[in-house]
C-alpha cells in the first residue's frame, strides 16, 4: 500500500468517498526543469542530534526531534541526485536580528521565541544554520526568510525565473508550516510541485500526516523519495 493510500485509509468513510469522487488528487507530474528546494533544515528545527522530540525541545524549542534526522537522510539522497545532474538546489533558513525584533508576529504565537523566555544557547551551532550533514555547497542558493513561505518577501521567484525552473521538489520542515506555505505559494505561481514525504518533518505527527494528504489533494504530488528519484533520473536535459 502506498503512502497516500495509507493516509486515506485512516480517514472516516465519508472523507474517503469525497476524495475518491471529487476529482482531487490528480497527478500533475514534474516539468523538465525541476529544482530542489530544502526548507528550513536548520538546527533550530532539527536539533543538534537525533533524539525524541520531547527531549529535543527542552534545548531547541522549535525542534521536530528524531523524525527530522530521518528526513535529513532522505534530503541528502535528493541532493546527490540533483547535484549529479547539475540541477539547481535552493535552501531556505531563518534570517532575524539577534534581538529578535524583526520576528514580528512569530512572537505573538510562540512564547519561547520571545527574548525573555528563550532558553540560553545550548550549542556552538546557531539555530538558523543549516544542518552540517546537508550543508549547502558554493553553487547552491541560500535564501533567508522571516515568514513561513519561502516566497514571501524573498527573491526566490526571481531566482527561479533566472534558472528557468518549471517545477519544484520540496523537502524540509515543518510539513504543516513552512513546507505547506511554500507549496501553496508555489502552486499559486503555477509551478508544478512535488513533495518528498519522507524528506519532510514536523513536530506533530498528526499535522505531518494531514498536511501531506491535503497537499496531495490540492497542491502537489506527494511521493516518497525513491519514487521522486526515479522521476528525476528519467527526465531529459
Amino acid at each position: 500500500m502506498g503512502l497516500i493510500d495509507t493516509l486515506l485509509s485512516s480517514l472516516p468513510e465519508r472523507d474517503r468517498d469525497v476524495m475518491s469522487q471529487s476529482g482531487y488528487g490528480a497527478t500533475m507530474g514534474l516539468g523538465q526543469r525541476p529544482v530542489l528546494l530544502v526548507v528550513d533544515a536548520t538546527y533550530g528545527f532539527c536539533g543538534d542530534r537525533p533524539e525524541p522530540v520531547l527531549e529535543s525541545i527542552k534545548r531547541w524549542p522549535n525542534s521536530c526531534g528524531e523524525e527530522a534526522w530521518l528526513a535529513l537522510a532522505q534530503i541528502e539522497r535528493l541532493l546527490n541526485v540533483f547535484r549529479a545532474q547539475q540541477r539547481p538546489v535552493f535552501y531556505t533558513r531563518g534570517a532575524y536580528r539577534d534581538d529578535k525584533w524583526d520576528m514580528g508576529s512569530w512572537l505573538w504565537k510562540h512564547a519561547r521565541s520571545r527574548p525573555e523566555e528563550a532558553p540560553p544557547p545550548v550549542s556552538a551551532h546557531h539555530h538558523d544554520d543549516i544542518v552540517e550533514a546537508i550543508a549547502p555547497r558554493e553553487s547552491d542558493i541560500v535564501i533567508g526568510k522571516q515568514k513561513p513561505s519561502a516566497f514571501f518577501s524573498t527573491p526566490l521567484q526571481s531566482y527561479l525565473t533566472l534558472v528557468g525552473a518549471d517545477s519544484l521538489v520540496v523537502a524540509g520542515g515543518s510539513t504543516s508550516g513552512c513546507v505547506r506555505a511554500t507549496v501553496v505559494d508555489g502552486f499559486s505561481a503555477n509551478y508544478r510541485i512535488a513533495v518528498a514525504a519522507d524528506a519532510c518533518f514536523d513536530r506533530l505527527q498528526s499535522s505531518h500526516a494531514m498536511s501531506l494528504l491535503d497537499m496531495h489533494a490540492k497542491y502537489a504530488d506527494v511521493l516518497e523519495t525513491d519514487a521522486l528519484i526515479q522521476q528525476i533520473k528519467s527526465l531529459q536535459g
